[in-house]
């Protein structure tokens, strides 16, 4: 097939590049480079040859529609987004036209003028959750800023987190959470009405080689190695024991690959995670020490808006429907991001975050 990834460049398109290639596919990644992410705003040299690179701009509609015709394009994974739930909270309209605006121009071509679109497969967010799921579901376990302030972090103490599963209320928190639920659901609307195959895959915190290093609004995997790579300690929100669930990218990639091939995916929503969750600190504390450092992490205790306290997946579904079996831990796979790492010259920008987002009253 003739697969077009929108943010074919960046972390997980160009993993997803490898595997289709691999998989006898002709890719075509679509990216803008984005600086925030790509610092030289030229392509990658981990960029597969075989893909065919196209730079464009999701919200520039007739020249997607133009890539889209001169490919004939068969089948689409939307991956081209705005990422930061911190940042979209006073980018608004910069994370808006990327993420909903760009959904729509892509979804718009290929409803008039594309008609060779077998599949979309869209990447959404844990973040469209809210809080994760949590033993007595009847129980708000949103915090308010009175909690907050006073540095109690979990809303009810004998409430406990569970597993997290696709059928939770949706709370979205943040302006990129909101972009991420609207993607989803604009894609699946879309693909129900016309009979075009269409998957939502909820990628949890990924984790893996290629990560921007540079971009505080990254991966907290990739931040504190940035953080140890240049000697100093990473700055941990709240008391460090909010619970999250880190994915390895190459599983990832394979739920990407599962969604197109097995019919089972179709018109489905997923989540795409570990099922094993961490604590903020212990993950911290576990990059610590796999990367010889004397430096130990800070416990802030400031909060950020739009921060959740737990959320972790169950991935019961995608098992069920695709037999998807995650194959790496944290404990077996951070030795060769590690090792990527230490390869990587990198420039350390927290500290430029979190003046920001201080400035704008969002660290509390």
């Amino acid at each position: 097939m003739n697969i077009l990834i929108t943010g074919g460049a960046g972390f997980i398109g160009s993993h997803l590049s490898d595997k289709l290639i691999e998989n006898g596919h002709t890719v075509i990644a679509y990216d803008n480079l984005d600086s925030q992410v790509h610092l030289s705003g030229d392509w990658p040299d981990y960029m597969n040859p075989k893909v065919e690179k196209v730079y464009g701009d999701v919200r520039d509609k007739n020249f997607l529609q133009q890539v889209i015709q001169d490919y004939n394009v068969e089948a689409v994974y939307h991956f081209a987004a705005k990422v930061g739930v911190g940042q979209s909270m006073y980018e608004i309209d910069q994370y808006t036209n990327v993420n909903v605006g760009g959904t729509a121009n892509l979804l718009d071509i290929i409803v008039n003028k594309s008609n060779n679109i077998k599949k979309i497969i869209v990447a959404s967010s844990m973040s469209i959750y809210g809080e994760g799921a949590y033993g007595e579901p009847s129980t708000d376990m949103n915090r308010n800023i009175e909690q907050l302030q006073n540095h109690i972090w979990d809303a009810h103490d004998k409430v406990k987190p569970i597993p997290t599963p696709e059928t939770k209320i949706l709370e979205s928190q943040s302006i990129y959470a909101l972009s991420k639920k609207m993607q989803e659901e604009m894609c699946m609307s879309i693909g129900k009405t016309y009979n075009i195959p269409t998957v939502a895959l909820r990628f949890f915190n990924i984790y893996g080689t290629r990560q921007s290093l540079s971009n505080p609004y990254t991966g907290v995997v990739a931040i504190f190695c940035s953080c140890f790579l240049n000697n100093q300690s990473p700055l941990i929100f709240e008391d460090g024991k909010q619970m999250r669930d880190f994915v390895h990218i190459d599983d990832i990639t394979n739920a990407c690959h599962l969604s197109l091939i097995k019919p089972q995916a179709d018109y489905e929503v997923f989540n795409v995670a570990s099922g094993s969750p961490i604590t903020i600190f212990d993950l911290a504390k576990l990059v610590q020490k796999q990367m010889g450092s004397e430096k130990e992490p800070i416990i802030s205790n400031k909060f950020r808006v739009g921060d959740v306290r737990h959320c972790y997946a169950d991935i019961s579904k995608i098992r069920n429907f695709l037999n998807y079996e995650p194959q790496h831990t944290l404990e077996n796979s951070l030795k060769e991001v590690i090792d990527w790492v230490k390869k990587q010259t990198t420039e350390n920008t927290i500290d430029t975050m979190i003046n920001k987002l201080s400035d704008k009253k969002l660290i509390i």
